[in-house]
């Protein structure tokens, strides 16, 4: 399970301009997923179009956004007791 902080990094970071496989630094990570809020207009916005790719793309999205979530966690790994989405924690 995913954090809900966690998620809307990668939501954002699968908006983002980085290309699919890239190893960005975390400050390359932080710079595209700022960039990629802004431009959709905050992190629903990015949530949307993950969810216009899904539905456009299913092929290339989901790589995609198991790149973008390898890459959230790398440069921000989970802490014990962080709340995760689905559970009551």
């Amino acid at each position: 399970m995913t954090d809900l902080l966690t998620a809307a990094r990668a939501e954002a970071l699968f908006s983002s301009d980085l290309v699919t496989g890239s190893e960005p630094t975390r400050s390359e990570l932080t710079d595209a997923i700022r960039r990629s809020i802004r431009r959709n207009g905050g992190s629903r916005g990015c949530a949307g179009a993950l969810a216009c790719a899904y539905g456009e793309r299913p092929e290339t999205a989901v790589p995609r956004m198991r790149w973008a979530l390898r890459q959230v966690l790398a440069a921000h790994p989970r802490t014990a007791g962080h709340p995760v989405r689905g559970t009551d924690a």
